[in-house]
């Protein structure tokens, strides 16, 4: 906030402007926002040439939501004062609000032209230049942010996001650890600081953190991301909890009103909402279905924030559309009035709270039914979303008051897959891979904040038990990397036995699978992409059942492709199957024969199936609609 200009003394009380000024800024501090904004109209009105009562009448219309008319004023401070510091930095976070990115770097950098070491504005440009994806020019600007001020929790936080998609671990961790430190209550950073002490498979303090994290989700106000619990021991009520917590900052007033069509429509007009619409897993998934869609009865539009990476894939997501709306410079607001504007009956997010999802879109409730799907296993909690698909294993229907959206159950799996996943002709070899050439291969390919330390522990016991075997791990970082071997070090289990797998295209990672005898699952998240990709390649998997949506994955996959035998119902059962199958090769080559015969005669990878069903279950919601009837649960065939 300006204070008075020099010209009118706050001392002058006499001076009307001055008056109607200090006015200003004492009903401010008291929250008394629209009064404050008139008085600031008033001083304004007996003095239009004065840029501090346009700047500080800006400061509240944006802490009022009304981002738009703050623009407005800010740009006219700068009409007034072309070197008004803080009105380019405060332009700059009201554009970014918008989702305009490249506008809001442009300010911070006249911002920081005039008086480089502002603390505010080079977190605030870190922070928008992450958020572009240009992580290396984010870091170099938080680190500056946090040499100037080595306490500032928000750019202590903001610079170990930046880091930790870098790839840079322990300088991430420690960042956090600071952050933290500084203010205990800072809840989004202890839980990222969790978080990533299980992507670097730092379980060096007995739960310590895990524990910390539950607590917050539980009593704190907002809490922390629900994605931050998917791969911890939270129970299904505490991630409801969670998701209601933080969908609250997400929820809107004003949003857009939907009434039922006057007559029966041609066509339901499906919206797919993501970030992932280029090489990412949920493409890999999902690419076919999206070409499947019946176009007599259905209309599909992508509406993608993701980059474009210029990939097969991308080009392939592209044409599979009836159109593709790249929304990454919008706003929510304005995303979500771009969806709304295309009469999208059915909207599917497929993000949830995964990393770049941006649920203030559906807040807005662009489209009549809205539905939460694939991409994050669990509720988005209130006033997000309508339905969230599932199946009976995943999201059975006595589970339904641990969901604010109503379940949707398919028939056969909820999890689609691209029968057009090529696998590479040949294998490397496992002399090539680092594997024994006749021990028998264990292997994870799960991403490594998946890896839990009651799990690895039991996977070292399968492995003492197993004379000549090997566990085979995807390649992570190299803390990752450390962390598991001194692990497995303490549990005297020799380094040979661990070989670490670097990541390759996905038709030669296909191929490898088959070097591998059995793909050991994790627990409480499971495999998802990772078993449909073992299963694809004839790679047997064996899991453990959880109780949340993300630990129950792999066993829908594995009863949708005819082997629920692999399915145990405890770590204990777990351990003893896979020394089981090591030991009775005739056991694990009878399984391995009715995976190859049950591959493409069972429901699991039966793109058409799948699709038939999904589209069953949009026509029902739809009808649902149109006809006033309340949002309620149903199973697609039942």
């Amino acid at each position: 906030m300006d204070r008075p200009h020099p010209r009118q003394p706050a001392e002058l009380s006499a001076d009307p402007f001055s008056a109607a000024f200090n006015r200003g800024i004492a009903l401010k501090s008291q929250g008394r926002l629209d009064e404050a904004a008139a008085a600031y109209r008033q001083a304004i009105a007996l003095c239009p040439d004065q840029p501090a009562a346009y700047n500080n009448l800006a400061v509240i219309l944006a802490a009022q939501g009304k981002t738009a008319d703050a623009i407005a004023h800010y740009q006219h401070v700068l009409k007034l004062a072309p070197d008004h510091r803080s009105a380019h930095g405060n332009l700059g976070l009201a554009l970014k609000a918008q989702g305009r990115l490249a506008e809001a770097v442009s300010c911070y950098r006249r911002a920081l032209e005039i008086d480089p070491d502002d603390i505010g504005v080079l977190n605030n440009l870190g922070a928008a230049l992450q958020d572009q994806a240009r992580t290396e020019e984010a870091i170099v600007h938080l680190r500056r942010a946090v040499e100037l001020a080595p306490h500032h929790t928000q750019a202590l936080y903001n610079l170990g996001n930046a880091l930790s998609d870098a790839g840079n671990l322990d300088e991430a961790l420690a960042c956090y650890a600071r952050a933290v430190a500084a203010e205990p209550s800072f809840t989004l950073a202890r839980g990222r600081w969790a978080h990533l002490m299980r992507h670097a498979c730092d379980w060096s303090d007995d739960g310590e953190q895990e524990a910390a994290v539950l607590a917050l989700a539980r009593d704190a106000d907002l809490g922390i991301s629900p994605f931050g619990l998917v791969a911890t021991q939270a129970s299904l009520q505490d991630i409801r909890l969670c998701a209601e917590r933080w969908g609250r900052q997400y929820r809107q007033k004003a949003v857009f009103v939907h009434r039922p069509p006057t007559a029966a429509k041609d066509k339901i007009r499906i919206g797919y909402l993501s970030a992932d619409l280029h090489r990412h897993a949920t493409a890999f998934l999902m690419a076919e279905l999206f070409e499947r869609h019946d176009r007599a009865r259905f209309e599909t539009h992508a509406f993608s924030y993701g980059p474009d990476d210029g990939s097969l894939m991308r080009k392939r997501l592209t044409r599979a559309f009836d159109s593709f709306i790249d929304i990454r410079a919008a706003s929510p607001r304005q995303a979500a009035r771009v969806i709304h504007d295309f009469k999208i009956d059915i909207l599917v997010d497929l993000k949830g709270y995964t990393q770049h999802a941006r649920p203030g879109i559906l807040a807005f409730r662009p489209a009549p039914v809205q539905v939460n799907y694939l991409g994050y296993p669990g509720t988005m909690g209130g006033g997000i979303a309508d339905y969230i698909i599932g199946d009976r294993w995943v999201t059975p229907m006595v589970h339904q008051p641990y969901y604010s959206e109503k379940i949707v159950q398919l028939p056969d799996c909820y999890q689609p897959n691209d029968s057009r996943r090529a696998i590479a002709p040949e294998d490397p070899g496992r002399q090539a891979c680092g594997l024994p050439s006749d021990g028998f291969v264990y292997c994870c390919f799960n991403q490594s904040y998946k890896l839990s330390r009651p799990v690895f522990l039991r996977w070292m016991n399968i492995l003492r038990a197993t004379p000549g075997s090997v566990l085979w791990l995807l390649e992570s970082t190299p803390t990752a990397t450390a962390n598991l071997v001194r692990e497995a070090q303490s549990c005297d289990i020799a380094p040979e036995r661990r070989v670490f797998a670097p990541r390759l295209p996905l038709d030669q990672h296909l191929a490898r699978h088959r070097l591998a005898d059995l793909f050991l699952d994790t627990l409480p998240c499971n495999a998802h992409t990772t078993a449909s990709d073992a299963l694809w390649a004839g790679l047997p998997v064996l899991t453990c059942r959880g109780e949340a949506f993300a630990g129950r994955v792999a066993t829908s996959l594995l009863h949708a492709i005819g082997l629920p035998r692999l399915v145990t119902a405890s770590l204990d059962e777990y351990e003893d199957q896979a020394k089981t199958l090591a030991a009775r090769p005739d056991l694990l080559a009878d399984i391995r024969r009715q995976l190859a015969e049950n591959r493409l005669s069972h429901p699991l990878f039966d793109i058409g199936r799948f699709t038939a069903n999904l589209e069953e279950a949009y026509g029902e919601m739809w009808r649902r609609w149109c006809e006033g009837q309340a949002v309620e649960a149903f199973a697609v065939g039942g």
